[in-house]
């Protein structure tokens, strides 16, 4: 599902929908440079980022990974303002932010907390829009089957997460919002498929098949990819 701004859309409607099942055609040109901030869900270093193969159908549009396996969302957000706000200019575009599942299951560890997670995303996407990137946010994917980690009160937060950011497309700080969580899940909304699991078989990381579904709505944000 994809969550759009009405300030993305072409003509403003008169109220936003609290859900938008497809996204609203906008006025985006060719050439698109999309820079990618994530963890190893987005990091192709470590298996991931498969979804992003979905914007090779895009004309123009250039993918500029900084996603790191590991990172957490204030790591992301250092990257972003140490790394890549200094090469921004008019040619680029676009934001892709998907992360926060480090974060979840660092409560203790690192003390992340929803407040601090959001804190840091935020910042992310203010200093985004200062450049005038349009953002695309993604959920946090369903992660319970990490029963290493996963407990009841990591499932709460990660949906009262999911549930900020999806409410980021009515503040207007964010543009899209792909809802990565109900795409990956069947059954149980806590749990990845199981025929998105392989090879990893870890409850957390999707392989090609869910990377696979994931990319399939990601071109739905850019008009000038073909249908």
């Amino acid at each position: 599902m994809l969550l759009e701004s009405a300030a993305a859309a072409v003509a403003p409607p008169p109220a936003l929908a609290p859900t938008v099942q497809e996204p609203l055609e906008r006025p985006v040109e060719a050439p698109r440079r999309v820079v990618v901030l994530g963890d190893s869900l987005s990091d192709p270093r470590v298996h991931g980022g498969g979804y992003l193969n979905a914007l090779a159908r895009c004309p123009g549009v250039r993918v500029e990974n900084f996603a790191k396996g590991g990172f957490m969302v204030n790591q992301m957000r250092r990257r972003f303002e140490n790394e890549v706000v200094p090469l921004l200019d008019e040619t680029y575009s676009d934001l892709i932010v998907f992360g926060g599942v480090n974060d979840l299951y660092s409560d203790e560890t690192a003390g992340r907390t929803v407040a601090k997670i959001t804190a840091d995303l935020t910042r992310i996407y203010l200093l985004a829009k200062q450049h005038r990137l349009r953002i695309i946010a993604l959920t946090v994917t369903p992660w319970g089957g990490f029963t290493r980690y996963y407990n009841e009160r990591r499932a709460q937060a990660t949906r009262q997460l999911n549930d900020w950011i999806r409410g980021q497309v009515q503040t207007r700080l964010v543009d899209v919002v792909l809802d990565a969580s109900p795409l990956l899940a069947c059954g149980n909304p806590e749990r990845l498929c199981p025929e998105y699991e392989p090879p990893f078989h870890d409850g957390l990381h999707f392989g090609r098949e869910g990377h696979k579904k994931l990319g399939a709505r990601l071109p739905l944000a850019f008009s000038s990819c073909s249908p």
